[in-house]
């Protein structure tokens, strides 16, 4: 890197002018990578944060209408058949996958009714666990954003106070009006670091508790239907 090159590119930037674009346009290319990279990770991150809060109304909507109709003395039978096309959220889901399980065992004459109650529980577990998968999906995005953030802020704000002692160096002067644009300059880059990473780990933990909450939803549900089950079961046996 040639220090007169660096003193040219710094330099016309004066502690009057310190606006934000200005910052960003006086900044090294290597500094400009990293904010337009956070920039970009901090719009992906709300993004993702919109679509979670949407996503997990609507389920917690769906799961309230849903046990309000199941437990309302509504035929199971009736129930399936308004859902079976296509269940609309995750307590539909189970529920459908769990009674498709019971019809196709009871259409083909089991022969182990306690077999027909391990294939049913099994089924509501594995249903549990595709859909909680879909509620974690891009929750990996916020928490490698959360955490990584920050420090690539920190690289570029590393790399521009370099850019900035090697401007001091070749211009010969150190007086504040000089060294204060570039230190800004580069402590932009971990401001814009820490926008992107704060949202992101909050909306995180948020999101990663409001999956817990609605797994353990459905595994109370699974339960509560396999012991419905497992009584006419019993009543058919």
């Amino acid at each position: 890197m040639n220090p007169g090159d660096v003193a040219q590119s710094v330099l016309p930037l004066t502690s009057s002018d310190l606006s934000l674009f200005t910052l960003f346009w006086h900044a090294h290319w290597i500094v400009k990578t990293v904010m337009v990279g956070l920039l970009i990770a901090s719009v992906w991150v709300w993004a993702i944060v919109i679509d979670k809060t949407v996503l997990f109304a609507r389920a917690r909507r769906g799961m309230d209408a849903f046990e309000q109709a199941f437990w309302s003395g509504q035929s199971l039978e009736e129930l399936y058949r308004t859902l079976s096309a296509r269940p609309a959220h995750s307590m539909a889901a189970l529920f459908v996958a769990a009674m498709r399980e019971w019809k196709r065992s009871f259409e083909g004459n089991p022969r182990s009714f306690a077999g027909l109650q391990m294939r049913i529980e099994k089924v509501m577990e594995v249903t549990i666990a595709r859909e909680v998968e879909r509620l974690e999906k891009r929750l990996l995005v916020l928490a490698t954003v959360g955490s990584a953030g920050p420090f690539i802020g920190l690289f570029g704000t590393v790399w521009g106070i370099m850019t900035s002692f090697q401007s001091i160096a070749a211009s010969k002067n150190t007086s504040l009006a000089v060294v204060a644009p570039g230190i800004a300059e580069a402590l932009f880059a971990t401001a814009i670091g820490l926008v992107a990473a704060i949202p992101a780990t909050i909306f995180y933990n948020k999101f990663a508790s409001e999956v817990n909450k609605q797994a353990q939803r459905l595994e109370g549900f699974a339960d509560e239907f396999a012991a419905i089950l497992s009584r006419q079961i019993d009543e058919r046996g």
